[in-house]
C-alpha cells in the first residue's frame, strides 16, 4: 500500500505543470547580476525615462521596482529610499505600444517584463539589461495629480505681492 501511495504521488507530482517563475527584484539582479547571467528572469516594475527607438526594431527604456513605482512621491509624500531600476530591451515585435513611460508627471504603466538577464554584456559594452522575450502590462500609465494645495499657492502669491510692494515702497522713498 505505501508503494501505491509513493507511485500515484509521483505520478502527481509529474502531472502537475511546473509553477510561474517567481518575481526576481531588481536589487537582486544588481546586486548579484553574475550569477543570473544568461538566465530567464521575471521582473515586475514601472517603466520610466525615455523611450530609445533604435534602427533594428527594438526599443531601449528603464524598468524601476523601487517604491516610487506602485506609490509616485507626488501622490504620496517622502520616501526614504532611492531609486533602483535596470535598463531593459524590448523587442519590437513584442508590440510595446506604450507612448507614455513614467516621469515627473506620469506614473508607466506597470508590466511584468520576461526576459534574459545579460550582466556586463561584452558585445554592448559591458552594459548591464534584461533583454525582454515576454512583456504583460499590469497597470496603464496614468497622470499624477499635484499634491500641493490652494492655500500654500495662495500663501506663495501675497508673499510675492507683499514683496514687490516692499520693494517698490523702498524704491520710492530714496527718491
Amino acid at each position: 500500500m505505501r508503494r501505491l501511495m509513493l507511485v500515484v504521488t509521483s505520478l502527481l507530482l509529474l502531472a502537475t505543470p511546473a509553477q510561474a517563475q517567481s518575481t526576481i527584484p531588481v536589487s537582486e539582479l544588481t546586486g548579484a547580476g553574475a550569477e543570473y547571467d544568461s538566465t530567464e528572469v521575471t521582473v515586475e516594475g514601472e517603466l520610466v525615462g525615455d523611450i530609445g527607438e533604435r534602427r533594428d526594431g527594438t526599443v531601449w527604456t528603464q524598468l524601476n521596482d523601487d517604491s516610487y513605482a506602485r506609490d509616485p512621491l507626488r501622490d504620496s509624500g517622502t520616501h526614504d529610499e532611492g531609486n533602483t531600476g535596470i535598463g531593459v530591451r524590448i523587442d519590437g515585435s513584442l508590440g510595446y505600444q506604450f507612448e507614455q513611460v513614467g516621469g515627473y508627471r506620469w506614473r508607466g504603466p506597470i508590466v511584468a517584463a520576461t526576459g534574459i538577464w545579460h550582466h556586463h554584456d561584452p558585445e554592448r559594452g559591458g552594459e548591464s539589461y534584461l533583454e525582454v522575450t515576454a512583456l504583460e502590462f499590469l497597470e496603464a500609465p496614468r497622470l499624477l495629480t499635484d499634491s500641493s494645495s490652494s492655500f500654500a499657492w495662495a500663501i506663495g502669491a501675497i508673499l510675492i505681492v507683499a514683496a514687490a510692494l516692499l520693494y517698490l515702497r523702498q524704491r520710492s522713498d530714496r527718491t
